[in-house]
């Protein structure tokens, strides 16, 4: 097992891939090489077409996952089979699961700036306003630097986005306020350079993890 793990280590490095998406495809190719070592005692390499349609079952039948989520561990078992195994996937055999699409709750102006002005840590009312106000995702706001604020063009810099993406978005008048009112109770004067991360973690050299 540890050599697999190593081998998908090594995959990732070499994509290039963001830590974001290495950690959940490992979680899911973990989860599955669990099922197939301990509930199906089978070697990694002698696994089959079968063993595959009985852990989406599983993953749809014991585990109640939705059609979305179980997506998702298809995708992490047919990248081991077909990068670290070298095995040809068979669409026919295993198909994605037909999603059901819903409409989003989308809460209303008035919630959300309720949830804004409720919120007294400066910290976490800077990340959420640019979140709602920026349109950013948990991550994006993570890996903000000082030097992606720029209150001259109101504008905010996205670098290493999903797909390698990098873009510019919108800055809000109400978040820019947030924004300087958190930086002078969290920032001394020249303490600080442009390439420091806006809102640091527990080690001022990490910003802030996107669980936290």
């Amino acid at each position: 097992m540890d050599n697999y793990k190593k081998d998908i280590e090594l995959y990732f490095e070499l994509k290039g891939a963001p830590e974001s998406s290495k950690e959940s495809y490992l979680r899911r190719i973990y989860a599955f090489m669990d099922f197939i070592q301990i509930e199906r005692h089978k070697r990694m390499e002698d696994i089959t077409i079968s063993d595959i349609q009985q852990y989406i079952l599983h993953l749809k039948n014991d585990k109640g996952l939705t059609a979305g989520t179980i997506n998702n561990y298809i995708s992490g078992v047919r990248l081991f089979y077909n990068h670290i195994l070298d095995k040809e996937w068979n669409e026919k055999k295993i198909p994605r699961m037909k999603r059901v699409q819903k409409l989003p709750v989308i809460p209303s102006k008035q919630d959300v700036l309720a949830i804004l002005n409720e919120t007294t840590n400066l910290k976490h009312k800077a990340i959420l306003s640019l979140i709602y106000g920026s349109g950013l995702r948990v991550s994006e706001v993570a890996k903000l630097k000082i030097c992606d604020i720029c209150s001259k063009t109101m504008r905010v810099r996205v670098e290493n986005a999903k797909h390698n993406t990098n873009r510019y978005t919108i800055l809000s008048n109400t978040t820019l306020t947030t924004l300087r009112e958190y930086f002078r109770s969290s920032f001394s004067p020249k303490s600080y350079k442009p390439n420091d991360w806006l809102f640091p973690g527990q080690n001022k050299n990490e910003h802030i993890h996107v669980k936290t």
